[in-house]
């Protein structure tokens, strides 16, 4: 049984698998959402519940896959595990390719699909956590003045104080005060971390 209320989310058109696997999964204390075609899913989808979705791959209308690339292009990383009634090298190739947990034949056996879920369980969490310290620091740069975080990409930039005032027009006085206050609003005390921090939050230094 697991300690959280992780989602798992289950799109099969046949109502019989959702039922046995509803069944299953909720003994074992998984949140279970269950629909029988890819656009009700989409229509009540929720990317900011932690989770997995369990998606057959042969649909009418959107197929496993489809419904895949729609999350992505949604924004949405969730863990994706698809379900196949036949054996399709070249299509379990493309689905672990775009990402894919687990490509797993019906009948699925209890175990295998288990296991996978744990697996997206792992990394739902891994990405969330991630996701959440990028938020964090994106929004210490957030209160950066203009100016500040143009003073502030040229010394992750390697820049001296008198070279960066040269560039902006301004006194090497001027730049001490925009860099001070750079790193106290940061909370960093080094050039070091303050590169560290730019690099997680994706930001460039400035070429010259």
């Amino acid at each position: 049984m697991t300690d959280t209320a992780f989602a798992v989310f289950l799109v099969d058109d046949d109502a019989g698998v959702l039922k046995a696997l509803s069944r299953l999964l909720r003994a074992r204390g998984y949140d279970i959402r269950a629909f029988t075609s890819p656009q009700a899913f989409l229509a009540n989808h929720d990317a900011s519940i932690p989770g997995c979705a369990v998606l057959d791959v042969s649909m009418p209308g959107l197929d496993g896959l489809e419904l895949q690339q729609a999350l992505t292009a949604g924004g949405s990383h969730r863990p994706v595990i698809f379900l196949t009634g036949k054996g399709d090298i070249p299509t379990s190739v493309r689905a672990m390719r775009a990402g894919a947990i687990d490509f797993l034949t019906k009948p699925v056996s209890d175990g295998d699909l288990l296991a996978a879920i744990a697996r997206a369980e792992k990394e739902d969490a891994s990405t969330r956590r991630a996701n959440a310290e990028f938020d964090q620091i994106n929004a210490r740069f957030a209160i950066l003045t203009p100016r500040e975080r143009e003073v502030m990409t040229h010394v992750v930039a390697g820049r001296l104080n008198k070279q960066i005032a040269g560039d902006l027009g301004t006194v090497e006085k001027t730049i001490k005060v925009h860099r001070g206050r750079v790193m106290e609003k940061l909370g960093v005390r080094s050039v070091a971390d303050l590169v560290r921090l730019a690099e997680k939050a994706g930001i460039s230094p400035t070429k010259l």
